[in-house]
């Protein structure tokens, strides 16, 4: 392939190849194969221009050229362009037209082009007109007066200008706002690495890909519904919040119909596969980007409501201008402007691009308005493991009691971990793996215990692991002193899980849970940035709690809690006059996600926390909060800032045409010319790097 250098730089380098017309296919499938050398780290190629933009790490530079230079364009792999791409020709070809034709009018015969103009006009007229009948008074209905009063001085010129205008004003908002929705919708798609199939009475884990309609999918407490299917087996809780809206979870059983991407709360379903088209999934969220706008930012809500409440007041403004001047022109002006347009396209542009801004960043925002509360709230409450500490746990130590073998110990606790979403269960499971434990299957159906633990019968017997508190309190089973002071003396500070086999004490197991790198310069920074409540809630020893908080130096810290407490302590801050932002990652954690002002799901969490949390990780990096808050609070200032320009800039543009500083058409090119590029703005990072 032929191309000219015309930058590089640093780790950057784009190249031109114009003689070469690439397909949008061909653009597509270049990018591909570019990005995937192993030194670069960013491919854009445009298709209409030529133009291949690459980012590389150091060294890489020759193989890409390299690369280049032995590519033939006809060895190029066509791939199917995205959406965006789509959005982008559609655009472009339409944006194309219009000016065509605009340009095409100007040989059109006097007579035709006047009377193509009415024609065109009177849609304008109609529509102002029918706002009109429904006590509407809004843009469209300055529209029409605007073009119907210079139509009937025969200004056929401004007339037309103005439709023109408002053409491409209309062609900018619908490309704006389609072009933000689908790039939110690629960062937002999500995946699902394996399942659990039922065969025969027994599970067997299997890669997503490789379901079969027909199959069937075991889903426990807290996990998706990957698939549409029926209920073939069992009982459970399921929130279809994200299908129907409703906040309460509905009880399925034997041959009731679920839904993918619906979250067990409760219980356990084996689902019989009836679809494996992802639709459900992708409809989900795109629906979750189209309700974005329903889901607005107070303060958005609040300038578009008063860009509205303007509107009526044009007219008056019209006629004392037509009073002052004695100038139709002059008044025409003040018809000209309108302040509702740009901040009704600017504002939800910006919240748009912000939650994309978010998504790009590593963080799943699920409306605007919950962005607003994040810049508002002073408090935050922190769950520990798995949130505050790492999220990879190790197992230190494994203790055997009452003449259990230690291998025993950590393989049947394996066993009954793995099929559960939580960061202390993968240690276990990797604790196995690495000492060659391997296990088979010998439990019957495992029934997972909120902010408890898990029980089966295993060999006949009832076999429970999980917590201090419920294998020794709940469950009854025995503890004598001597085990107790040995629990108190190996612990130190660290979390510990104990299995009990038949009612007997079988082992324990030490989880060394280290806090974050990065935790306590999080908090250092979320203090910087307004939060000066900073909390821990765990289920975890009061010893391992005090660790962790002095650590980091929180506020305060509850240990040994339930999921209700969590809940409670919410509220009580709320309470207080404090609006609460909450943190966690586990089933534990949903109604206190679900109870505070603005609620975030840890990547790696459970499903249902991930569902029922406002704003969710893509990362495992709590440094996002930080990211997010910053975001959060620049979305708001944006937002304002707009507000305010738009209305001086307008305002002045009316003061202008009354005065006659500028004619009815170029306040009106001026006006929307404006709006494209405050809207353009809005489009533009609000975190510089």
């Amino acid at each position: 392939m032929k191309f000219e250098i015309a930058y590089d730089k640093y780790t950057r380098l784009r190249v031109r190849c114009r003689e070469y017309l690439l397909s949008p296919e061909q653009a597509c499938g270049l990018e591909s194969a570019v990005s995937a050398l192993d030194c670069v780290t960013l491919c854009k190629v445009n298709y209409k221009t030529g133009s291949i933009l690459v980012e590389y790490t150091k060294g890489g530079r020759s193989k890409i050229v390299d690369y280049l230079k032995n590519l033939k364009v006809c060895d190029i792999k066509e791939k199917e362009v995205s959406p965006i791409v789509r959005a982008d020709q559609k655009f472009y070809k339409s944006l194309e037209k219009a000016v065509a034709v605009k340009f095409l009018m100007r040989f059109v015969p006097a007579p035709i082009r006047y009377a193509m103009t009415i024609y065109k006009g009177a849609k304008y007229v109609l529509k102002g007109l029918d706002s009109l009948l429904q006590c509407n008074m809004n843009v469209s209905v300055l529209d029409a007066t605007s073009i119907g009063i210079s139509l009937v001085q025969r200004n056929f010129k401004s007339a037309s200008s103005v439709m023109f205008l408002l053409q491409i004003s209309e062609l900018l908002e619908d490309y704006t706002r389609e072009r933000t929705k689908l790039a939110l919708s690629e960062q937002l798609a999500l995946n699902i690495d394996y399942v659990w199939l039922s065969d025969n009475g027994t599970e067997i884990k299997v890669p997503f890909s490789e379901v079969q309609v027909g199959d069937k999918v075991v889903v426990r407490a807290g996990n998706v519904i990957p698939f549409d299917g029926t209920v073939c087996d069992s009982e459970a809780m399921v929130n279809q919040a994200t299908m129907t809206g409703e906040s309460q979870p509905v009880h399925k059983k034997d041959g009731d119909s679920v839904f993918a991407g619906t979250t067990v709360e409760m219980g356990e379903i084996t689902v019989c596969v009836r679809s494996l088209s992802d639709g459900s999934r992708l409809q989900k969220i795109i629906g979750l980007i189209d309700e974005s706008e329903n889901l607005k930012a107070g303060i958005q809500s609040r300038a578009e409501h008063l860009a509205d409440a303007i509107v009526p007041y044009s007219f008056p403004a019209f006629f004392l201008a037509l009073a002052l001047t004695g100038s139709l022109r002059r008044a025409l002006c003040v018809l000209m402007v309108d302040f509702s347009c740009a901040i009704k396209l600017s504002t939800p542009v910006s919240v748009i691009s912000a939650m994309r801004e978010a998504a790009e960043t590593g963080a799943l925002v699920k409306g605007g308005k919950y962005l607003e509360i994040l810049s508002e709230a002073d408090a935050i409450v922190f769950d520990k493991t798995g949130t505050l500490t790492n999220a990879n746990p190790e197992v230190t130590d494994v203790i055997a009691f009452n003449g259990f073998e230690r291998d025993y110990v950590l393989r049947t606790a394996a066993c009954l971990e793995e099929h559960f979403p939580h960061s202390v269960a993968a240690a276990v499971v990797n604790k196995a793996r690495e000492e060659g434990l391997l296990h088979e299957e010998e439990h019957a159906k495992v029934e997972y215990l909120v902010a408890h633990g898990i029980a089966t019968d295993y060999n006949g017997k009832r076999a429970i692991i999980g917590s201090g508190h419920f294998v020794f309190e709940d469950e009854n089973v025995p503890l004598s002193d001597e085990q107790k002071q040995l629990i108190e003396e190996r612990a130190d500070g660290n979390s510990a899980i104990f299995l009990a086999i038949g009612g007997v004490l079988a082992g324990m197991l030490l989880i060394d849970d280290p806090v974050r790198d990065n935790a306590k310069t999080i908090i250092h920074d979320l203090r910087k940035l307004g939060i000066g409540h900073i909390c821990m809630l765990t289920g975890d020893s009061e010893a391992a709690a005090k660790r962790v908080s002095e650590s980091l130096g929180l506020d305060m810290h509850r240990s040994q809690v339930l999921p209700e407490d969590k809940s409670s302590f919410v509220k009580e801050l709320q309470e207080q006059g404090h609006k609460v932002i909450m943190v966690g990652d586990g089933v534990n954690d949903t109604p206190a996600l679900a109870a505070a002002d603005v609620s975030v799901a840890m990547c790696g969490g459970s499903d249902i926390a991930r569902e029922v949390a406002d704003i969710s990780l893509c990362e495992d990096d709590i440094a996002n909060l930080v990211t997010l808050r910053k975001l959060s609070m620049e979305l708001m200032k944006r937002i304002s800032g707009n507000y305010h320009f738009i209305v001086g800039f307008n305002a002045g543009l009316i003061v202008s045409g009354v005065a006659g500083i500028i004619s009815p058409a170029t306040s009106a090119l001026l006006h929307n010319t404006s709006t494209m590029l405050i809207s353009a703005k809005s489009m533009t990072k609000l975190i510089k790097k």
